[in-house]
């Protein structure tokens, strides 16, 4: 037995398994049962419910410090049997902290570094590098839809650098080259090379995905086109080389041209230079230009443009000045 001492009555219980007797400055002892490794207290006169009481027991009672000394292990025989008393028993399991399988198989599915063959939902499939879950470095991607395979740089899941884009042939079965050069943004975007049929051709300077700067246009015609480009549309200064060798130099707005230029016949033997507006000549002069040279020349050249009598028409000119002075003086 244990004494313990607190401001306030007290009162006995009948308990069971070992008891330990509180002394109260007023009353006589109170008796407390030990059920397992805690104290559980029936009622305490003055202090309320039991778990009042204990917490008073422990935290010293009304200022005074409370002097408890170690229960005794209770036997088997004194175990707590009906529902209430099993029902005061702590439950202190706290089971293992797990992660969530998802997190583990998400760690797993995370691609970094060189990886086979990858396929999407919609079955587009890629076989290369990757960074951060994203294609970065050499790779080549399929798609399903058109057929379509890229071979070359990526950066941060964009064709970024140098590659080739390819298209599936329908006819022959065999993929045939679309576009062979710089990408950024998975964009066109520097100098590279758009196949748009088997004799028609760019060759030049790209942004976003349009012909922009210098470049060569191969028509399936034979026509030639080399100059400035903006918009997809020649602009600027450019030379068009016709089929039969005629070629205009000059300058072209939206595709057409505009401004000042030169159109060379060259199988007439003749030369036009002047002003265009939107394909055509509106003013300008014409010139026999290698007429010996051409190989389908006029019937007759063009004809000098002179004065017959010069003195004549200087005298005139002359007189007709002299007279509009004097009737203004």
């Amino acid at each position: 037995k244990t004494s313990f001492l607190f401001a306030g009555g007290s009162t006995a219980f009948p308990t069971r398994g070992p008891e330990l007797t509180v002394s109260a400055g007023r009353g006589g002892p109170c008796r407390l049962a030990l059920l397992g490794p805690r104290v559980a207290i029936g009622t305490l006169a003055g202090l309320g419910t039991p778990e009042r009481a204990l917490r008073t027991i422990e935290a010293g009672g009304c200022g005074r410090r409370l002097h408890r000394s170690r229960p005794r292990t209770p036997d088997a025989g004194s175990a707590p049997q009906d529902s209430a008393e099993a029902a005061t028993m702590p439950i202190s399991k706290c089971p293992p902290k797990s992660e969530p399988l998802w997190k583990a198989w998400d760690r797993k599915a995370q691609k970094n570094g060189l990886r086979h063959q990858v396929f999407a939902v919609s079955g587009d499939h890629y076989v290369g590098k990757w960074k951060d879950n994203m294609k970065h470095g050499k790779g080549t991607q399929v798609w399903r839809k058109n057929g379509a395979i890229y071979e070359g740089d990526w950066k941060f899941g964009k064709r970024d650098g140098y590659g080739t884009l390819s298209l599936s042939d329908q006819e022959t079965g065999n993929y045939r080259r679309v576009y062979s050069g710089w990408w950024k943004g998975d964009k066109k975007c520097g100098y590279g090379i758009q196949f748009f049929g088997p004799k028609e051709y760019y060759e030049g300077d790209w942004c976003g995905n349009q012909r922009s700067g210098w470049g060569r246009m191969y028509y399936s015609n034979g026509d030639i086109y080399e100059g400035q480009w903006c918009n997809d549309k020649p602009e600027g200064e450019g030379m068009l080389r016709l089929k039969n060798g005629n070629r205009y130099e000059g300058n072209w707005q939206r595709g057409m041209k505009n401004g000042w230029g030169r159109f060379f016949h060259l199988d007439h033997g003749q030369l036009f230079e002047g002003l265009w507006v939107d394909n055509i000549a509106k003013c300008g002069t014409m010139i026999d230009c290698g007429r010996d040279e051409a190989p389908k020349p006029t019937q007759f050249p063009i004809p000098e443009v002179k004065i017959l009598d010069p003195d004549d028409v200087l005298a005139e000119a002359l007189a007709t000045f002299k007279k509009t002075q004097e009737e203004g003086d």
